[in-house]
């Protein structure tokens, strides 16, 4: 079931559609990074040449980050907003559980197949980032480098797991197929357009009036951000400026003092997982819960024969 589902999604118009916007997106962004790799000089990333491939921008294109923080979603929603529903409204769906299979087998398998297509599709991404860059560079990436582009990948393999169990509990949810996708368009435009403004409608509303000290206004600043990070683009925009620009070395306000003695030096990597771990298991909680409640549902969902 996970084979022939793989072979679907991969044979399908829409999947070609969104890998091959990704992939130009990716060539644009790299070709961006290679104009202002010569630029970029005197600072903390400069001994992390692989990494500014991911992070650079001469100013006419985003990085690939930000390209992968919008477009991810899209290619999560596009492959799962029709993964129940449309069989269903078919009639396939009630002569596959006439079958001898389990009806979890079902929606596992979707996930699983969807799962693999994405994960292929950002490793390639990456090997072809990583190629570039050492044809161009002529410098093979260090350990450390390898290893902070290895959890990039897997970061944006959640993050786009995470939409592709909302567009699935979507597909469950609703009977037609257009309804589940606009449903899940319109989520995905409220966190990476409307959310920030809300947030910061609210923020200007309770902010404290008058002469703050330094540790009050570090205190709200910080509430504003744990606001933010209900969005999860902010959380995969946190995690990855914290695993691609090592010179990163908190997410949140600090105050003079927690400055001192800071060295202005790169995190090793196990500082900066450290660092993005909550972010990561929030991704990760997400996900789970999406799935299980589509999983849920789908379970105790009557499927009649057409």
């Amino acid at each position: 079931m996970v084979s022939k589902e793989i072979s679907d999604q991969v044979r399908s118009w829409r999947f070609i559609i969104m890998a091959a916007l990704i992939a130009l997106t990716c060539l644009g962004s790299l070709y961006a990074a290679l104009a202002q790799f010569g630029k970029q000089s005197g600072s903390a990333e400069d001994a992390f040449f692989f990494l500014n491939l991911f992070t650079l921008s001469d100013g006419t294109l985003p990085p690939f980050t930000v390209f992968i923080s919008f477009l991810g979603p899209l290619l999560g929603i596009s492959l799962g907003f029709d993964a129940i529903n449309s069989e269903q409204n078919r009639g396939t769906l009630s002569r596959l559980l006439s079958q001898p299979i389990y009806r979890d087998y079902v929606i596992n398998s979707k996930f699983v197949a969807d799962l693999i297509v994405i994960s292929t599709l950002f490793v390639a991404l990456g090997l072809l980032v990583l190629g570039s860059g050492l044809i161009a560079l002529g410098i093979p990436p260090t350990a450390d480098e390898l290893s902070r582009l290895i959890f990039f990948i897997l970061i944006s393999i959640i993050y786009v797991a995470f939409w592709l169990n909302l567009s699935i509990l979507f597909s469950v949810v609703f009977r037609q197929a257009a309804t589940s996708a606009l449903s899940g368009i319109a989520i995905w435009l409220f966190f990476s357009i409307f959310y920030s403004m809300i947030v910061d409608l609210l923020a200007r509303a309770i902010a404290p009036k008058g002469m703050l000290t330094e540790g009050q206004a570090v205190q709200f600043q910080n509430f504003v951000l744990g606001l933010m990070r209900f969005n999860p683009g902010q959380l995969f925009s946190d995690a990855t400026i914290t695993l691609l620009m090592p010179s990163v070395r908190s997410l949140g306000a600090l105050t003079m003092e927690q400055l001192e003695g800071a060295l202005p030096t790169p995190l090793p990597i196990g500082q900066s997982l450290l660092m993005v771990w909550p972010q990561v298991t929030g991704l990760i909680a997400g996900s789970i819960l999406l799935f299980g409640l589509g999983y849920y549902l789908f379970m105790r969902r009557e499927i009649r024969p057409r």
